[in-house]
């Protein structure tokens, strides 16, 4: 390499002694150049400093090879896992995956939608919000974009859905504890911030007054996405005022759990199975960090390869097709029992 920076593609079109256009052709597919041309573009990049802006390269194409990836926390390790499948996912099929996180915020998740559109993606695969989410800028963006939406279920959003089945996981995972034990209370946030803690919280009515149980709501107080701070500060406070209806405890989702599982340690109370066992503790998701818990937690999976495979497959049939869909697909996996020693 001679050192010498390249700073656009005249510049390297001039220096290789190609034209312009086949130098852009090259980039936009190495295959559609002659094999002697793209040796001799090849040599030139070993020999100068040059690499081309992608992204201005895609902006110049009717189809662009970006692809958006939006969550609304990447900080929560079930956002980072689906999004790690994602990602390579649209790598392994020649796209450019564009991950953002919306860290919890409305006005990022709609900043969002703005850079992607900026960079014209050929499609997105979005986790709005939910309940935060600007209900008219996610319609906005889905209707200049083609996407599809997973893990948030907002009605009439996208081109397709592809998530987890929260009324099946839920109801599975009432029966295993009615089945095992106590029947269990329902721990949720007063005031969730995700549209499927409400679909938890009403398949567990269900499920306990099909099978003739009482239901119990224990709400923790607080919002956002601090979600074992809110688990710990709730879970604390149910302890301590003996308010806690039965020894079985069914958490909304697994970092809630979590938090439980500490406040029930900081109290003196053994999680688990067998003598000297206060309570069983159950959460839902499978989340990365439910195996490494103390003890480690009973709860109901979702299968996050399949929502990703899924999600994909379908957003490149919309890409490469070019026709937007008729009529919105609403995909679901069943979720799992995850027997563990919690519960």
């Amino acid at each position: 390499m001679t050192g010498r920076k390249i700073r656009n593609m005249e510049e390297f079109a001039e220096v290789s002694g190609i034209s312009r256009p086949t130098v852009s052709k090259y980039f936009n597919d190495p295959d559609s150049v002659r094999k002697s041309t793209r040796a001799r573009i090849e040599s030139a990049l070993e020999q100068y400093d040059y690499r081309p802006n992608i992204f201005a390269i895609n902006q110049n194409r009717k189809l662009t090879k970006n692809i958006g990836i939006v969550v609304p926390y990447l900080a929560d390790p079930f956002f980072a896992e689906i999004a790690r499948n994602l990602e390579m996912l649209v790598i392994a099929a020649g796209y450019h995956p564009i991950l953002l996180s919306s860290h919890g915020s409305t006005a990022q998740e709609n900043d969002n939608f703005e850079s992607l559109r900026a960079i014209k993606p050929a499609g997105a695969l979005l986790a709005p919000l939910g309940r935060a989410s600007d209900k008219a800028a996610v319609e906005r963006f889905c209707k200049a974009v083609p996407s599809v939406l997973f893990d948030s279920h907002i009605s009439g959003m996208g081109e397709a859905f592809v998530g987890h089945d929260n009324i099946q996981a839920t109801k599975l995972i009432c029966e295993y504890l009615c089945r095992t034990g106590q029947p269990p209370a329902f721990f949720e946030m007063r005031t969730p911030t995700n549209p499927n803690a409400y679909r938890r919280r009403n398949a567990y009515c269900e499920a306990m007054e099909r099978m003739g149980h009482p239901v119990h709501l224990l709400q923790a107080e607080g919002g956002g996405w601090d979600f074992e701070k809110i688990g710990l500060e709730g879970g604390t406070k149910v302890i301590e005022e003996h308010s806690l209806p039965t020894d079985t405890i069914l958490c909304s989702n697994d970092r809630l759990a979590i938090g439980f599982l500490a406040a029930a340690y900081q109290k003196g109370l053994r999680v688990g199975l067998g003598a000297g066992a206060a309570l069983r503790v159950a959460g839902h998701d499978d989340h990365p960090f439910s195996r490494y818990t103390c003890p480690p937690l009973t709860t109901v999976s979702q299968d996050y390869t399949a929502i990703a495979e899924r999600s994909v497959e379908r957003l490149f049939s919309l890409v490469e097709s070019g026709e937007r869909a008729e009529n919105r697909d609403e995909i679901f996996f069943e979720g799992k029992l995850v027997m563990r020693q919690s519960a």
